[in-house]
C-alpha cells in the first residue's frame, strides 16, 4: 500500500491536550470486523465484549523522563536533547536527538541545571539530528540516573507540546498505572484508559492479564518519508516476553478464549515472538517489525487502541488488523462525531 492511503484531516480541536479526569471514562469506539458494525460506548463498557477465561496481554514500559533542557557551552544557545537510549551505562554513553541540530557539532560540551550540575560532550554524529553523547558526572550510576530524573522532563509528544507546556501533572498522566520496567520514551498510550477499578471488575468477571515488555521509541511519531511502504525501515526496540506470559497466551489459544492486545506495542511484540498455529514463545531481544496491510495477524483476536496521527506507523498496524477500508470510515466517523483523537484522546476497540 502508499503512504498516501492513509491521511486524514485532524482538525485541531480534536486533538486531546490532557486526558479524561477518571482514566476510564474516555469514549470507546467498538469496531465489529464480522458484522461490520460501529458502537460508541464508554472505555468502562469494555467489560460487556470479554469473558470468563479471555486474557488482556498489556505492555510494562515505564516512560522515563527523557527531555533535557540546557545550553550549549560559549554562547549559551538554548537546545534540546531527547535521551533515546544509553548505550553503555559505565562510560554514561547515549544516543539522543538534539534541537536545533544545526548547532551542534562533535566536540561541543552541552550543560544542564541551573547549576551546570551535569555536562555532556558530543562525539559522535548519528543522523540528521541524531548525536551520541558522553556525559561527565562524577558519581556512581545510579546517582547519574537520580541526576537524570532531577533535570529531566516527561516526553510528552510534539503534537500535545505545539499547543501546550509540559505540566508537573504529566509525570502522571504519561504513564500507565501498571509501568514497572523503564525504558520507553514513547508511552503504550492504549493503556492509560485502564483504572485499578477497571482492573478489578474484569478480573472479578474471570478475564486473565499477563505482561510483556516493549520499550517504545521515538520511531512510532518519525515522519514516513517513502511512498512505497515496503521502503520503509522502522528503529529497532527493545522487547521481551516471558516464558510464563508465553504459556498463557498459548493456553488461552488452545481453549479458544480471546487474546486482547492491549496498544500497538503489545500487538508488535506478539507478531515478533509468533512461531507456529498462533502460539507465541520467550523472546529477550530486538525488533523492528512494521505492520502495515495486508497482513496476517497470527495472535491476537482483539485490539484496543488510541486514535493515531495521520500517516503514522500505528495508524497503519491499525488499519491491518481492523481492515483499511473499515478502520479509515471509522476515523471518518470519529472525525463528525467529536472524538478527542492521538496520545491522550479517546479509544477504539477492534473485535
Amino acid at each position: 500500500m502508499k503512504l498516501s492511503q492513509f491521511k486524514y484531516f485532524l482538525p485541531q480541536e480534536l486533538i486531546a491536550l490532557f486526558p479524561e479526569r477518571e482514566r476510564d471514562e474516555s469514549r470507546l469506539m467498538v469496531l465489529d470486523r464480522k458484522k461490520q458494525t460501529i458502537e460508541h460506548v464508554q472505555f468502562k463498557d469494555i467489560l460487556n465484549y470479554f469473558d470468563e477465561g479471555d486474557l488482556f496481554v498489556r505492555n510494562n514500559t515505564k516512560v522515563f523522563p527523557a527531555l533535557l533542557y540546557g545550553e550549549k557551552e560559549k554562547t549559551g544557545a538554548k537546545i534540546r536533547v531527547f535521551l533515546l537510549r544509553e548505550l553503555d551505562p559505565e562510560s554514561r554513553l547515549w544516543d539522543v536527538l538534539v534541537d536545533p541540530a544545526r548547532k551542534i557539532r562533535i566536540g561541543n560540551k552541552l550543560y544542564f541545571g541551573e547549576d551546570d550540575s551535569l555536562v555532556a560532550e558530543v562525539i559522535d554524529n548519528t543522523t540528521s539530528r541524531g548525536r551520541t553523547l558522553r556525559f561527565l558526572f562524577d558519581g556512581d550510576h545510579d546517582g547519574f540516573k537520580a541526576k537524570l530524573k532531577e533535570l529531566g522532563s516527561t516526553p510528552v509528544p510534539d503534537d500535545i507540546q505545539k499547543y501546550r507546556d509540559i505540566t508537573p501533572e504529566d509525570e502522571q498522566y504519561y504513564q500507565t498505572i501498571y509501568a514497572k520496567h523503564e525504558g520507553a520514551v514513547v508511552a503504550p498510550a492504549a493503556g492509560f484508559h485502564f483504572s485499578r477499578e477497571l482492573i478489578k471488575r474484569l478480573e472479578l468477571k474471570g478475564v486473565d492479564f499477563t505482561e510483556i515488555t516493549l520499550h517504545a521509541g521515538l520511531g512510532n511519531f518519525r515522519e514516513i518519508d517513502v511512498e512505497d511502504l515496503i521502503k520503509h525501515k522502522m528503529d529497532s526496540e527493545a522487547m521481551a516476553i516471558s516464558d510464563e506470559c508465553a504459556q498463557m497466551i498459548n493456553a488461552t489459544k488452545d481453549r479458544k478464549n480471546k487474546v486482547l492486545a492491549v496498544g500497538t506495542t503489545t500487538m508488535k511484540a506478539l507478531e515478533s515472538s509468533v512461531y507456529t498455529n498462533g502460539h507465541v514463545k520467550q523472546f529477550d531481544g530486538w525488533t523492528n517489525k512494521f505492520i502495515f496491510p495486508p497482513y496476517d495477524f497470527q495472535v491476537a483476536d482483539a485490539m484496543i487502541t488510541n486514535f493515531h496521527p495521520s500517516q503514522s506507523s500505528m495508524l497503519m498496524m491499525v488499519a491491518a488488523f481492523g481492515g483499511y477500508e473499515f478502520v479509515m470510515k471509522a476515523y471518518k466517523e470519529a472525525v463528525s462525531q467529536k472524538y478527542r483523537f492521538l496520545t491522550y484522546g479517546d479509544a477504539m476497540l477492534i473485535i
